[in-house]
């Protein structure tokens, strides 16, 4: 059992032969740590925009840039990328903004609405990230399929195997499961990165609202 636990209890209880702790001394205990762990969120927010940038530089050469402009998705690759940075860039700023209103804020009901607000915030982050990075996918298969070195090679394979529906079917459903097994990956790392301090914001939230009540 952690100290605030123990200071809920005894708030609680008000046992005599223990010194009273009131309502805002447990409140000033669920409010600093819900801060620091909006403080962490925020932090590991820019840690991780750093990463996948870095990541980007070192493996996109001269090379790959020619390779995506023979698959004829060029434009719509820059265009993805300005657009995940600009958003990726307004969630950061989201996530100061939540962090600077919970260390402000001066009441259990304000708190309650701002630890609910940083919950939807990384959830549609994560949501985001699934997004822009599935639509990447897709376009990258489509255009290596459509446009690549091999794609004359598919094509004749296609009508060579009499039924080209069920050819493309199952291309199609490899190309599904792959983008599906990928994401259920990314979504574990966001579950893993992001879950346990959103656990420990629930957990806050659930404090105060037994509080008010």
């Amino acid at each position: 059992m952690d100290e605030l636990e123990l200071l809920k209890k005894d708030w609680q209880k008000k046992e005599e032969h223990l010194p009273k702790i009131s309502f805002d001394d447990i409140y000033k205990m669920i409010w600093k740590k819900s801060s620091s762990i909006v403080k962490w969120i925020f932090y590991i927010s820019i840690l991780e925009f750093v990463f996948w940038t870095a990541i980007n530089i070192a493996f996109t050469d001269s090379e790959s840039w020619q390779l995506i402009k023979s698959w004829n998705i060029y434009e719509f690759t820059i265009s993805l990328m300005v657009i995940n940075y600009i958003i990726l860039l307004y969630f950061i700023y989201k996530f100061y903004v939540n962090y600077r209103k919970i260390s402000f804020t001066d009441s259990s009901k304000d708190l309650m609405k701002a630890i609910l607000k940083v919950k939807r915030t990384v959830t549609q982050y994560v949501w985001f990230n699934l997004i822009i990075f599935s639509t990447s996918l897709i376009s990258g298969i489509y255009g290596s399929l459509r446009y690549g070195p091999d794609s004359d090679e598919i094509i004749s394979a296609a009508s060579e195997a009499g039924n080209e529906t069920i050819f493309w079917t199952i291309i199609i459903g490899i190309c599904i499961l792959a983008v599906v097994a990928l994401l259920g990956i990314i979504w574990l790392f966001y579950k893993v990165l992001y879950g346990i301090l959103l656990k420990r914001l629930r957990k806050n939230y659930n404090e105060l609202k037994q509080l008010e009540f």
